[in-house]
């Protein structure tokens, strides 16, 4: 049978047929993300419902599954964590189904060094059967999370993160980010995701068991931003150095809680949350310490790396005329007084040869491939006050290198 159509239709069909199709079709839409960072003590404790009600505000039905990921450099501080995290989901059965005991990985930056581990953690996501609207809870420093927060965002497209941070570094810095990461081909978060997590929970009480080096480590992030971003906040850090150094918590709940807010306002406000550009301003001092912590096979920490960067740009601005004599000196000092190194030998290697694959120099290379575009890199031009560059000169960072060597060595 033949289906005859009206004139009027067929005009509407050959009309619809006579699209230009070397015109592109264009589609933009706009995604909303928001999250909280919360702050207290004893996370776990069964009076604290903090956990519970974060959960509960999601307005899901039902217990919802829970898959926890815990740095194994927390257990022998804190030897009833695994059994605290169980007995929690026991008192609130509504709201939370482990769907294993809690898997311990190893921490620092071997957690992203591993492909064995990401393959493992992938596999025991698929075993426990979460969805889309089940949690991964990472607890740990920035490392695991960063791993963490990458298994979950490559699980069935992404599953709902939440951090608890458990050092400086990361309940300041790079937990209460969008960033996800692990290393590869010997390049620091070669692969990543940008994904925003559910929520995160900084627990102070974690902070009390750090060694020297993991407390002060974070503290590094906060000199960064107050430096590009907050005169008053660098002077509260320079007062307060010595305390910190001598782990007042006090003055370092403070730093943390003014670091984290810089961050997360950087971050909305800025107009680049998933870094489309070339600039990365909270990157200031980055591209040193990235380097040094390959150079250094990571024995050199993150926040450790973080401050020689910082003290390099520094001593650099200061060399091109940006920063004044006093605010470089102000700023070098204030690093060493919160106990800070601001030289390893591994600064100074093949400083003549910038192409050999063990010079710092690569670093600028590595860095600029990362973001993409031309080299941008920040510099400062007062306290509170960065200013980017395009192009830097070898010959004036080889003598920023030869001051803090010096300066290490009459201090030391």
């Amino acid at each position: 049978m033949l289906t005859s159509f009206s004139k009027p239709f067929k005009s509407s069909i050959n009309q619809a047929l006579k699209s230009d199709i070397h015109s592109p079709i264009r589609q933009q839409f706009a995604v909303t993300f928001q999250y909280d960072v919360y702050f207290t003590e004893q996370l776990f404790h069964p009076n604290n419902t903090l956990f519970a009600e974060m959960i509960a505000a999601d307005g899901q039905k039902g217990p919802r599954k829970l898959v926890v990921i815990v740095d194994d450099g927390l257990l022998p501080h804190h030897p009833h964590l695994l059994g605290q995290i169980e007995q929690y989901s026991q008192k609130y059965p509504n709201l939370l189904k482990l769907k294993a005991a809690p898997f311990v990985i190893p921490g620092g930056e071997t957690a992203k060094n591993e492909p064995a581990l990401i393959k493992y953690l992938q596999k025991q996501l698929n075993r426990t059967g979460l969805c889309r609207h089940s949690y991964v809870v990472g607890i740990g420093g920035g490392a695991v999370l960063d791993l963490v927060g990458y298994i979950a965002a490559t699980t069935h497209r992404g599953i709902r993160l939440i951090r608890v941070p458990t050092t400086v570094l990361a309940q300041n810095d790079s937990g209460v980010g969008v960033k996800n990461g692990v290393n590869t081909f010997g390049k620091k978060n070669f692969l990543g995701t940008f994904a925003p997590p559910y929520a995160v929970l900084n627990d102070f009480t974690f902070l009390t068991t750090l060694d020297d080096r993991d407390w002060r480590g974070g503290v590094a992030e906060a000199v960064k931003v107050a430096l590009i971003k907050d005169r008053s906040f660098f002077e509260a850090i320079e007062a307060q150095a010595k305390a910190i150094a001598n782990r007042h918590m006090a003055p370092m709940q403070q730093v943390i809680y003014r670091c984290a807010q810089l961050h997360m306002a950087h971050i909305a406000g800025q107009g680049d949350p998933f870094e489309m550009g070339s600039s990365r301003p909270l990157d200031f001092g980055h591209w040193v310490a990235h380097r040094l912590e390959s150079l250094t096979h990571y024995n050199l920490r993150h926040g450790e790396a973080v401050a020689i960067g910082i003290a390099l740009d520094c001593t650099y601005s200061y060399l091109s005329q940006l920063l004044s004599k006093t605010d470089w000196e102000r700023i070098c000092h204030t690093l060493k007084t919160l106990g800070f190194a601001l030289y390893v030998p591994e600064l100074s290697t093949h400083l003549d040869h910038p192409d050999h694959p063990d010079s710092l120099f690569a670093g600028l290379k590595e860095f600029q491939e990362h973001l993409g575009g031309e080299l941008t890199l920040m510099l400062l031009q007062e306290i509170g006050t960065g200013l980017e560059v395009h192009q830097v000169s070898f010959d004036r960072y080889r003598e920023a290198i030869a001051i803090l060597k010096t300066l290490s060595l009459t201090s030391s």
